[in-house]
């Protein structure tokens, strides 16, 4: 039956939306969850896009130090208002964020970051190991274009699966946070440290 109550109920749980949308979205794919996820993150992504432009002036630096004291981070987050800097929703994100970059090891926040001598110097060695590989000229680029976008999947927080549900990206997560706050959130920077690592 399209909008079942406990398919509602996980859709909920998975995407923070409210009952009616997550109602919409099921009737609209079929009761598929995958499909209705994809469904609420285009109308979401709308929504929070148009507060993606908004200054961020407030928000927090929290510090992390995992059990053990071998790895830390620390953290800046940005929002709007000082008000959802302190809200509890607000301040479980940063620390979700940090245990991501102490799990995941990100280098960078997001792609646009990556200098481009990085980026060119992957883009050779991927092309390279498609020549290696015996892999004809011409599927060369499409290889270390697909391996370029694990490269950033590996290397950069934002396109990184989220540690808690690998079947959304910290970007999506970041989204969601702004569809239920009502305001822009930015994750500045983030240094991550670990013992005896060499600089």
């Amino acid at each position: 039956m399209a909008g079942d109550s406990t398919l509602v109920k996980e859709l909920r749980q998975k995407t923070g939306a409210g009952i009616m949308d997550c109602k919409q979205a099921l009737v609209e794919n079929a009761d598929d969850i995958g499909k209705a996820i994809d469904w609420l993150r285009q109308k979401g992504l709308a929504s929070a896009g148009k507060k993606a432009g908004r200054a961020t002036n407030e928000g927090v630096i929290a510090s992390y130090i995992h059990p053990g004291s071998r790895v830390g981070v620390l953290i800046e987050v940005n929002c709007e208002t000082d008000f959802v800097a302190r809200n509890d929703e607000f301040q479980a994100l940063v620390r979700d964020l940090n245990l991501q970059i102490a799990a995941a090891k990100p280098v960078f926040v997001r792609r646009e970051d990556v200098p481009k001598d990085v980026v060119d110097k992957e883009l050779e060695i991927y092309r390279g190991q498609a020549k290696e590989m015996g892999k004809p000229q011409a599927a060369w680029e499409k290889i270390a274009t697909g391996k370029l976008e694990k490269f950033y999947q590996d290397n950069c927080l934002l396109e990184q699966p989220f540690i808690k549900d690998p079947n959304m990206k910290v970007a999506d997560l970041l989204t969601q946070k702004i569809a239920k706050t009502g305001e822009n959130i930015a994750v500045r920077r983030f240094t991550r440290y670990q013992l005896g690592e060499e600089e």
